[in-house]
């Protein structure tokens, strides 16, 4: 039998709550020391390059000119040779990895789709030092016996953008080596926003009759629409801070290029191959104002993409909601 409850016995004891407020606290404690980290970075990153926004301003984002002999500095070539490079490979990764993801998720069997996505994951573990070298010695020569002399043959002579000679080291070189390494985060995070969508939206669509690139286009993409831009700002947040084989293609040329196929520079293979040999002064001074640069287009990018996420995922709501 069991024993009734008596009058003089307490209340039933509670489980202790202190794990929960120690697990509560670790997660806040780790979280603020996220922000303060970025933060951190910011303003050490501010106050090193203090001499150069002192001698040259907000000039030195505008300026063109950089000569460390004659001590002038500017940004504007490595920031248009980031966001060009970035600009390319986002370009090209984009529908590339939007489409493999799709064939993954929807349309490749079991036994094809499994070893496939392995294999495009691996690509994110090659070290950036062996594309590097991969796109100097197998990549730009075939660029510019193909793409980029047929380029400059035929678009060339209508658009200035695609003119001049090709060297098979350039901002067009950087642009493909940064849509390789993009590529795997594109695929693998698009793959999994495809696969999460409810198979009730596919049935749907198939039950009403429509095929399956009708299933994939009005019922799938649009639901996961929101994660896919969340792929693509993810892929472009790593093209915008690409080094070792940026550095090894671009040409390491700081001027404003004038053609794709031109030469240039951007901020990160700048920093890399000028700071162990920079004067200590306004010429180290100006590098870190150039990676502080970086750092505010980065977090820039990151908050147009929240907010565009937001704006996407709200809009879904709306039509989920409608429909």
């Amino acid at each position: 039998m069991t024993a009734l409850r008596g009058p003089l016995q307490g209340p039933p004891k509670r489980s202790s709550r202190l794990p929960d407020r120690l697990f509560r606290g670790a997660s806040a404690l780790a979280a603020v020391f996220v922000v303060v980290l970025l933060v951190s970075v910011g303003v050490l990153l501010a106050l090193s390059s203090q001499e150069t926004w002192q001698h040259f301003g907000l000039a030195f984002l505008t300026g063109s000119d950089w000569d460390p002999v004659q001590g002038v500095y500017g940004a504007l070539p490595f920031i248009g040779g980031t966001l060009l490079t970035a600009a390319i490979g986002m370009i090209i990764a984009t529908p590339i990895g939007l489409l493999t993801a799709i064939f993954l998720a929807e349309l490749a069997p079991p036994w094809l789709a499994t070893p496939l996505g392995f294999l495009v994951e691996l690509l994110a573990a090659i070290p950036s030092v062996v594309i590097g070298l991969w796109g100097v010695f197998i990549l730009s020569p075939v660029l510019r016996a193909t793409v980029e002399d047929w380029l400059a043959g035929t678009i060339g002579t209508v658009i200035p953008l695609f003119a001049g000679p090709s060297y098979g080291v350039g901002i067009f070189a950087a642009g493909v080596i940064l849509a390789i390494m993009v590529l795997p985060t594109i695929v693998s995070i698009s793959r999994e926003v495809i696969n999460a969508v409810p198979n009730a939206q596919r049935e749907g669509m198939l039950a009403l009759g429509a095929t399956r690139w009708e299933t994939t286009t009005r019922a799938v993409l649009p639901f996961a629409r929101s994660g896919i831009i969340g792929a693509v700002i993810l892929g472009l947040g790593r093209a915008l801070g690409e080094t070792m084989a940026v550095t090894m293609v671009v040409g390491n040329n700081p001027q404003i290029p004038s053609s794709l196929f031109g030469q240039g520079q951007t901020i990160a293979s700048e920093i890399a191959t000028t700071f162990s040999e920079a004067s200590i002064g306004l010429q180290t001074s100006s590098l870190i104002a150039l990676g502080l640069t970086l750092l505010a287009m980065t977090i820039l990018l990151n908050i147009v993409a929240r907010l565009l996420v937001r704006r996407v995922a709200g809009d879904g709501v709306g039509m989920a909601a409608g429909g």
